[in-house]
Protein backbone atom coordinates (compact mmCIF):
# COMPACT_ATOMS: atom_id res chain seq x y z
CA UNK A 1 0.00 0.00 0.00
CA UNK A 2 1.57 3.87 -1.10
CA UNK A 3 2.04 5.70 1.65
CA UNK A 4 -1.04 8.65 3.04
CA UNK A 5 -0.98 11.89 0.53
CA UNK A 6 -1.13 14.41 3.39
CA UNK A 7 -3.46 17.39 2.71
CA UNK A 8 -1.86 21.10 2.77
CA UNK A 9 -3.01 24.50 3.21
CA UNK A 10 -1.55 27.78 2.50
CA UNK A 11 -1.17 30.11 5.50
CA UNK A 12 -3.79 32.84 5.63
CA UNK A 13 -2.88 36.36 5.01
CA UNK A 14 -2.26 37.42 8.58
CA UNK A 15 -0.41 33.90 9.75
CA UNK A 16 2.24 35.01 7.35
CA UNK A 17 4.07 37.11 9.70
CA UNK A 18 4.25 34.44 12.84
CA UNK A 19 7.34 32.40 11.36
CA UNK A 20 9.42 35.18 9.81
CA UNK A 21 8.92 37.06 13.50
CA UNK A 22 10.29 34.21 15.71
CA UNK A 23 12.85 34.02 18.09
CA UNK A 24 15.17 31.19 18.89
CA UNK A 25 13.21 31.21 22.45
CA UNK A 26 9.72 32.85 21.02
CA UNK A 27 6.99 31.97 18.72
CA UNK A 28 3.29 33.71 19.12
CA UNK A 29 1.09 31.05 21.32
CA UNK A 30 -1.98 31.28 22.99
CA UNK A 31 -4.15 28.93 24.98
CA UNK A 32 -7.72 28.12 25.54
CA UNK A 33 -8.53 26.11 28.90
CA UNK A 34 -11.80 24.59 30.53
CA UNK A 35 -12.48 23.55 33.88
CA UNK A 36 -14.48 20.15 34.46
CA UNK A 37 -15.97 18.76 38.03
CA UNK A 38 -13.55 15.90 37.92
CA UNK A 39 -10.09 14.93 37.51
CA UNK A 40 -9.18 14.73 33.34
CA UNK A 41 -8.93 10.90 32.55
CA UNK A 42 -5.64 11.15 30.21
CA UNK A 43 -6.78 7.88 28.07
CA UNK A 44 -10.36 9.22 27.44
CA UNK A 45 -8.87 12.40 26.64
CA UNK A 46 -6.42 10.92 23.92
CA UNK A 47 -9.31 9.09 22.54
CA UNK A 48 -11.37 12.52 22.34
CA UNK A 49 -8.48 14.11 20.42
CA UNK A 50 -8.31 11.18 18.19
CA UNK A 51 -11.60 11.44 17.02
CA UNK A 52 -11.69 15.85 16.86
CA UNK A 53 -8.73 16.63 15.49
CA UNK A 54 -9.16 15.23 11.48
CA UNK A 55 -12.61 17.17 11.78
CA UNK A 56 -10.00 20.48 11.96
CA UNK A 57 -7.55 19.99 8.99
CA UNK A 58 -6.32 23.41 9.76
CA UNK A 59 -5.37 22.71 13.21
CA UNK A 60 -4.01 19.50 13.41
CA UNK A 61 -1.11 20.57 11.26
CA UNK A 62 2.65 20.94 11.34
CA UNK A 63 4.43 24.15 9.67
CA UNK A 64 6.47 23.19 6.16
CA UNK A 65 9.17 25.49 4.24
CA UNK A 66 8.58 25.57 1.00
CA UNK A 67 10.62 27.77 -1.50
CA UNK A 68 8.20 31.15 -1.65
CA UNK A 69 6.23 30.76 1.75
CA UNK A 70 5.45 28.40 4.57
CA UNK A 71 2.25 26.28 4.60
CA UNK A 72 0.76 24.10 6.76
CA UNK A 73 0.64 20.36 6.43
CA UNK A 74 -1.21 17.70 7.84
CA UNK A 75 0.27 15.69 10.50
CA UNK A 76 0.94 12.34 10.23
CA UNK A 77 0.18 11.00 13.68
CA UNK A 78 -2.13 12.29 15.92
CA UNK A 79 -0.21 14.06 18.93
CA UNK A 80 -0.19 12.68 22.06
CA UNK A 81 -2.04 14.37 25.44
CA UNK A 82 0.28 16.24 27.92
CA UNK A 83 0.59 16.41 31.65
CA UNK A 84 0.43 20.44 32.30
CA UNK A 85 3.43 20.29 34.21
CA UNK A 86 5.56 23.38 33.52
CA UNK A 87 3.90 27.61 33.23
CA UNK A 88 1.28 27.65 30.56
CA UNK A 89 2.28 28.66 27.07
CA UNK A 90 6.20 27.27 27.95
CA UNK A 91 8.50 27.14 24.94
CA UNK A 92 7.27 25.47 21.76
CA UNK A 93 10.70 25.03 19.93
CA UNK A 94 10.27 25.82 16.03
CA UNK A 95 11.34 22.30 15.35
CA UNK A 96 8.36 20.94 17.34
CA UNK A 97 6.52 23.03 15.37
CA UNK A 98 7.52 21.94 12.39
CA UNK A 99 5.96 18.30 13.88
CA UNK A 100 2.81 19.38 15.37
CA UNK A 101 1.84 22.99 16.15
CA UNK A 102 -0.74 22.49 18.42
CA UNK A 103 -0.89 21.20 22.25
CA UNK A 104 -3.05 19.21 24.05
CA UNK A 105 -2.62 19.53 28.06
CA UNK A 106 -4.02 18.04 31.16
CA UNK A 107 -3.73 19.09 35.13
CA UNK A 108 -5.88 17.70 37.67
CA UNK A 109 -9.53 19.48 36.51
CA UNK A 110 -7.84 21.03 33.53
CA UNK A 111 -8.34 20.58 30.07
CA UNK A 112 -6.03 23.30 28.07
CA UNK A 113 -5.14 23.62 23.79
CA UNK A 114 -1.94 25.88 23.24
CA UNK A 115 -2.19 27.06 20.01
CA UNK A 116 0.49 28.21 17.36
CA UNK A 117 -1.16 31.36 15.89
CA UNK A 118 -0.43 30.78 12.68
CA UNK A 119 -3.28 28.20 12.53
CA UNK A 120 -5.88 30.21 13.91
CA UNK A 121 -7.10 32.94 16.24
CA UNK A 122 -8.99 32.56 19.28
CA UNK A 123 -12.04 32.18 18.07
CA UNK A 124 -10.97 29.20 15.94
CA UNK A 125 -9.38 27.71 18.73
CA UNK A 126 -12.54 28.40 21.12
CA UNK A 127 -14.61 26.18 18.38
CA UNK A 128 -11.80 23.49 18.74
CA UNK A 129 -11.74 22.97 22.07
CA UNK A 130 -15.17 23.22 22.59
CA UNK A 131 -15.54 20.13 20.53
CA UNK A 132 -12.93 18.43 22.16
CA UNK A 133 -14.40 18.97 25.81
CA UNK A 134 -17.88 18.11 24.45
CA UNK A 135 -16.34 14.78 22.60
CA UNK A 136 -14.24 14.05 26.08
CA UNK A 137 -17.84 14.17 28.23
CA UNK A 138 -19.87 12.12 25.52
CA UNK A 139 -17.03 9.30 26.08
CA UNK A 140 -16.25 9.82 29.94
CA UNK A 141 -20.17 10.02 30.78
CA UNK A 142 -22.11 8.98 28.47
CA UNK A 143 -23.98 12.39 28.17
CA UNK A 144 -25.71 13.40 24.74
CA UNK A 145 -24.11 16.34 24.00
CA UNK A 146 -25.24 18.10 20.53
CA UNK A 147 -23.35 19.66 17.78
CA UNK A 148 -24.39 23.59 19.19
CA UNK A 149 -23.07 26.78 20.35
CA UNK A 150 -20.09 25.99 18.70
CA UNK A 151 -19.61 22.45 19.29
CA UNK A 152 -19.18 20.36 15.77
CA UNK A 153 -19.84 17.17 14.37
CA UNK A 154 -17.19 15.04 13.88
CA UNK A 155 -18.68 12.79 11.72
CA UNK A 156 -19.45 15.19 9.46
CA UNK A 157 -16.69 16.47 6.90
CA UNK A 158 -15.47 20.18 7.13
CA UNK A 159 -17.47 22.59 5.11
CA UNK A 160 -14.85 23.62 2.76
CA UNK A 161 -15.48 27.48 3.84
CA UNK A 162 -14.35 26.69 7.31
CA UNK A 163 -10.50 26.45 6.02
CA UNK A 164 -10.67 29.26 3.60
CA UNK A 165 -8.60 32.74 3.84
CA UNK A 166 -11.12 35.13 4.55
CA UNK A 167 -9.16 37.98 4.28
CA UNK A 168 -8.41 37.14 0.56
CA UNK A 169 -12.13 36.54 0.04
CA UNK A 170 -12.88 39.92 1.33
CA UNK A 171 -10.54 42.22 -0.01
CA UNK A 172 -11.44 45.56 -1.77
CA UNK A 173 -10.37 48.20 -3.47
CA UNK A 174 -9.40 50.55 -1.42
CA UNK A 175 -6.37 50.53 1.04
CA UNK A 176 -5.67 52.37 4.44
CA UNK A 177 -2.72 54.14 6.28
CA UNK A 178 -0.56 51.92 8.52
CA UNK A 179 0.96 55.57 9.62
CA UNK A 180 0.84 56.01 13.57
CA UNK A 181 3.22 57.65 16.27
CA UNK A 182 4.85 54.65 18.76
CA UNK A 183 3.81 53.89 21.77
CA UNK A 184 5.20 54.06 25.61
CA UNK A 185 7.10 50.62 26.42
CA UNK A 186 6.70 48.60 29.64
CA UNK A 187 9.84 47.69 30.39
CA UNK A 188 11.37 45.23 33.05
CA UNK A 189 13.75 42.34 34.20
CA UNK A 190 12.73 39.62 31.82
CA UNK A 191 13.06 35.96 33.24
CA UNK A 192 16.13 34.14 32.12
CA UNK A 193 14.17 30.59 31.70
CA UNK A 194 11.12 31.88 29.52
CA UNK A 195 9.07 31.66 32.92
CA UNK A 196 5.85 33.17 32.40
CA UNK A 197 3.58 34.70 35.32
CA UNK A 198 -0.15 34.69 35.27
CA UNK A 199 -1.90 36.90 37.53
CA UNK A 200 -5.88 35.69 36.74
CA UNK A 201 -8.41 38.31 38.20
CA UNK A 202 -11.92 37.06 38.77
CA UNK A 203 -15.04 39.51 39.05
CA UNK A 204 -18.83 39.62 38.94
CA UNK A 205 -19.54 39.97 35.06
CA UNK A 206 -22.97 41.42 35.88
CA UNK A 207 -21.04 43.95 38.24
CA UNK A 208 -18.53 44.80 35.18
CA UNK A 209 -20.94 44.80 32.40
CA UNK A 210 -23.28 47.59 34.92
CA UNK A 211 -20.39 49.16 35.33
CA UNK A 212 -19.38 49.93 31.63
CA UNK A 213 -23.28 50.42 30.97
CA UNK A 214 -22.99 53.55 33.39
CA UNK A 215 -19.80 54.79 31.51
CA UNK A 216 -21.73 54.07 28.27
CA UNK A 217 -19.30 52.11 26.97
CA UNK A 218 -18.86 48.23 26.72
CA UNK A 219 -17.08 45.61 28.57
CA UNK A 220 -14.14 45.78 26.28
CA UNK A 221 -14.35 49.26 25.95
CA UNK A 222 -14.39 50.18 29.61
CA UNK A 223 -11.70 47.59 30.38
CA UNK A 224 -9.40 48.76 28.14
CA UNK A 225 -10.22 52.64 29.40
CA UNK A 226 -8.87 51.51 32.77
CA UNK A 227 -5.92 49.62 31.37
CA UNK A 228 -4.97 53.00 29.88
CA UNK A 229 -5.60 55.04 33.23
CA UNK A 230 -3.37 52.58 34.74
CA UNK A 231 -0.53 52.92 32.29
CA UNK A 232 -0.54 56.35 32.30
CA UNK A 233 -0.13 56.11 36.39
CA UNK A 234 2.81 53.77 35.60
CA UNK A 235 4.42 56.11 32.87
CA UNK A 236 4.03 59.17 35.57
CA UNK A 237 6.70 57.68 37.83
CA UNK A 238 8.73 56.75 35.25
CA UNK A 239 8.79 60.26 33.62
CA UNK A 240 7.60 62.93 36.33
CA UNK A 241 8.13 65.50 32.95
CA UNK A 242 5.08 65.46 30.98
CA UNK A 243 6.76 66.72 27.83
CA UNK A 244 8.86 63.36 27.97
CA UNK A 245 6.16 61.11 28.07
CA UNK A 246 4.76 58.96 25.09
CA UNK A 247 1.30 57.77 23.55
CA UNK A 248 -0.50 55.31 25.72
CA UNK A 249 -2.18 53.00 23.46
CA UNK A 250 -3.87 49.77 23.52
CA UNK A 251 -4.29 47.05 20.75
CA UNK A 252 -8.00 45.46 20.62
CA UNK A 253 -8.54 42.67 18.26
CA UNK A 254 -11.61 42.66 16.48
CA UNK A 255 -13.50 38.91 15.11
CA UNK A 256 -14.25 39.80 11.98
CA UNK A 257 -16.89 37.27 11.54
CA UNK A 258 -19.42 39.66 13.05
CA UNK A 259 -18.92 42.61 10.58
CA UNK A 260 -18.40 39.95 7.05
CA UNK A 261 -20.19 36.29 6.75
CA UNK A 262 -16.97 34.05 7.01
CA UNK A 263 -17.17 30.82 8.52
CA UNK A 264 -13.43 30.58 8.65
CA UNK A 265 -12.27 28.12 11.25
CA UNK A 266 -8.10 30.16 10.27
CA UNK A 267 -6.97 33.61 11.33
CA UNK A 268 -9.78 36.51 10.64
CA UNK A 269 -9.09 39.33 13.32
CA UNK A 270 -7.68 42.82 12.77
CA UNK A 271 -6.43 45.09 15.18
CA UNK A 272 -7.38 48.57 15.72
CA UNK A 273 -4.96 50.79 18.32
CA UNK A 274 -6.86 53.11 20.93
CA UNK A 275 -5.65 55.63 23.70
CA UNK A 276 -4.53 59.12 24.36
CA UNK A 277 -1.88 61.56 24.33
CA UNK A 278 -0.30 63.13 27.83
CA UNK A 279 1.15 65.65 26.34
CA UNK A 280 -2.30 67.06 25.55
CA UNK A 281 -3.02 67.16 30.09
CA UNK A 282 -4.66 64.69 31.97
CA UNK A 283 -7.37 62.83 31.86
CA UNK A 284 -10.40 61.75 33.57
CA UNK A 285 -11.78 58.11 33.42
CA UNK A 286 -15.13 59.60 31.77
CA UNK A 287 -12.84 60.84 29.13
CA UNK A 288 -10.93 58.16 28.57
CA UNK A 289 -13.96 55.85 27.97
CA UNK A 290 -15.41 58.36 25.66
CA UNK A 291 -12.19 58.30 23.56
CA UNK A 292 -12.25 55.13 23.46
CA UNK A 293 -15.78 54.42 22.73
CA UNK A 294 -16.26 56.69 19.95
CA UNK A 295 -12.17 55.57 18.59
CA UNK A 296 -13.90 51.87 18.46
CA UNK A 297 -16.90 53.61 16.55
CA UNK A 298 -14.71 55.01 13.92
CA UNK A 299 -12.97 51.95 13.51
CA UNK A 300 -14.82 48.61 13.58
CA UNK A 301 -16.91 49.28 10.79
CA UNK A 302 -17.18 46.87 7.49
CA UNK A 303 -15.93 49.76 4.80
CA UNK A 304 -12.95 50.44 7.32
CA UNK A 305 -12.08 47.03 7.97
CA UNK A 306 -12.09 46.46 4.38
CA UNK A 307 -9.92 48.96 3.88
CA UNK A 308 -6.79 47.01 6.54
CA UNK A 309 -7.55 44.17 4.91
CA UNK A 310 -7.08 45.38 1.31
CA UNK A 311 -3.55 47.11 2.85
CA UNK A 312 -2.42 43.35 3.54
CA UNK A 313 -3.59 41.21 1.00
CA UNK A 314 -2.17 43.53 -1.55
CA UNK A 315 1.14 43.88 0.03
CA UNK A 316 1.44 39.60 -0.13
CA UNK A 317 0.26 39.53 -3.99
CA UNK A 318 3.09 42.19 -5.54
CA UNK A 319 4.87 40.25 -8.12
CA UNK A 320 7.96 40.39 -6.66
CA UNK A 321 7.31 40.11 -3.30
CA UNK A 322 5.79 36.53 -5.02
CA UNK A 323 8.71 35.48 -6.39
CA UNK A 324 11.48 36.41 -3.66
CA UNK A 325 12.97 33.54 -2.38
CA UNK A 326 11.53 32.42 1.29
CA UNK A 327 14.56 33.52 3.35
CA UNK A 328 14.91 37.07 1.95
CA UNK A 329 10.98 37.56 2.35
CA UNK A 330 11.77 36.28 6.42
CA UNK A 331 14.59 38.60 6.43
CA UNK A 332 12.04 41.78 5.11
CA UNK A 333 9.36 40.75 7.01
CA UNK A 334 11.39 40.50 10.28
CA UNK A 335 12.94 44.02 10.12
CA UNK A 336 8.99 45.13 9.12
CA UNK A 337 7.51 43.37 12.39
CA UNK A 338 10.58 44.99 14.53
CA UNK A 339 10.23 48.33 13.26
CA UNK A 340 6.20 48.41 13.61
CA UNK A 341 4.50 45.44 14.62
CA UNK A 342 5.05 46.35 18.72
CA UNK A 343 5.85 49.66 18.73
CA UNK A 344 2.27 51.25 18.20
CA UNK A 345 0.76 49.87 21.64
CA UNK A 346 1.72 48.86 25.04
CA UNK A 347 -0.15 45.64 25.30
CA UNK A 348 -3.30 43.61 23.57
CA UNK A 349 -6.56 43.36 25.21
CA UNK A 350 -8.43 40.10 23.47
CA UNK A 351 -11.92 39.52 24.78
CA UNK A 352 -12.89 36.61 23.80
CA UNK A 353 -17.09 37.58 24.90
CA UNK A 354 -19.35 35.40 26.70
CA UNK A 355 -18.46 31.68 26.07
CA UNK A 356 -21.91 29.97 25.09
CA UNK A 357 -21.99 26.10 25.63
CA UNK A 358 -24.67 23.45 25.02
CA UNK A 359 -26.59 23.45 28.06
CA UNK A 360 -26.25 19.32 28.36
CA UNK A 361 -22.12 20.89 28.86
CA UNK A 362 -22.58 22.72 31.60
CA UNK A 363 -23.19 20.50 34.55
CA UNK A 364 -19.41 19.41 33.84
CA UNK A 365 -17.47 22.55 33.01
CA UNK A 366 -17.09 24.62 35.65
CA UNK A 367 -14.83 27.76 34.39
CA UNK A 368 -13.14 28.43 31.00
CA UNK A 369 -9.74 30.69 30.63
CA UNK A 370 -7.82 32.49 28.12
CA UNK A 371 -4.05 32.99 27.86
CA UNK A 372 -2.41 35.21 25.80
CA UNK A 373 1.76 34.67 25.42
CA UNK A 374 4.18 37.84 25.52
CA UNK A 375 5.07 39.33 22.71
CA UNK A 376 8.93 39.86 21.84
CA UNK A 377 8.64 43.74 23.07
CA UNK A 378 5.62 43.83 24.49
CA UNK A 379 6.21 41.84 28.01
CA UNK A 380 2.34 42.32 29.11
CA UNK A 381 -0.65 40.62 27.42
CA UNK A 382 -4.04 40.75 28.77
CA UNK A 383 -7.58 38.06 27.55
CA UNK A 384 -10.74 38.15 28.83
CA UNK A 385 -13.40 36.21 28.58
CA UNK A 386 -16.68 35.81 30.20
CA UNK A 387 -18.30 32.07 31.74
CA UNK A 388 -21.50 31.88 33.57
CA UNK A 389 -21.37 35.25 35.76
CA UNK A 390 -17.44 35.47 36.35
CA UNK A 391 -15.27 37.43 34.37
CA UNK A 392 -11.57 36.17 33.68
CA UNK A 393 -9.02 38.94 33.28
CA UNK A 394 -5.54 36.65 32.49
CA UNK A 395 -2.46 39.09 32.74
CA UNK A 396 0.66 37.46 31.12
CA UNK A 397 4.34 38.90 31.46
CA UNK A 398 7.30 37.61 30.97
CA UNK A 399 9.51 40.12 33.21
CA UNK A 400 9.78 40.04 37.16
CA UNK A 401 7.58 43.14 38.02
CA UNK A 402 3.98 42.84 38.50
CA UNK A 403 3.66 46.67 38.25
CA UNK A 404 1.48 46.77 35.23
CA UNK A 405 -1.49 43.87 36.93
CA UNK A 406 -0.86 45.55 40.52
CA UNK A 407 -1.70 49.04 39.19
CA UNK A 408 -4.99 47.66 36.93
CA UNK A 409 -6.56 45.73 39.40
CA UNK A 410 -5.94 48.41 42.57
CA UNK A 411 -7.45 50.74 39.98
CA UNK A 412 -10.45 48.55 39.47
CA UNK A 413 -10.51 47.91 43.38
CA UNK A 414 -10.73 51.64 43.60
CA UNK A 415 -14.09 52.02 41.37
CA UNK A 416 -15.66 49.82 43.34
CA UNK A 417 -15.11 46.02 42.12
CA UNK A 418 -14.41 43.26 44.04
CA UNK A 419 -11.90 40.92 42.55
CA UNK A 420 -10.40 37.36 43.46
CA UNK A 421 -6.71 37.48 42.67
CA UNK A 422 -4.82 33.87 41.60
CA UNK A 423 -1.00 33.85 40.46
CA UNK A 424 1.26 31.62 39.54
CA UNK A 425 4.38 34.16 40.48
CA UNK A 426 7.36 32.61 42.05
Amino acid sequence: MGKKELRWLRLDNAAKIYPAARRRNWNNMFRISATLCDPIDPVILQQAVEKVLPRFPSIGVRLRRGLFWYYLEETEQIPAVQQDIWCPLSRMRFSDIRKCAIRVLYYENRIAVELYHALTDGNGGLIFLKTLVAEYIRQRYGESVPCTDGVLDCAQHPDPEELEDSFVKYCGNIKASRREPSAYRIRGLREEDGFLHITTGILKADAVYEMAHRYGATVTEFLTAAMIMSILELQKKDHPYRWNRRSVKVLVPVNLRRLFPSKSLRNFVLFYTTGIDPALGDYTLEEVVRIVHHQAGLEITPKRMQARITTNVRTEQIALVKVLPLFIKNIAMKMVYNLVGESKACLTISNLGRIQLPEEMHRYVNRCDFVLGAQVQQHNNCAVLTYGNTLYINFTRDIKEAKLEYMFFKYLRKLGLHILLESNQR
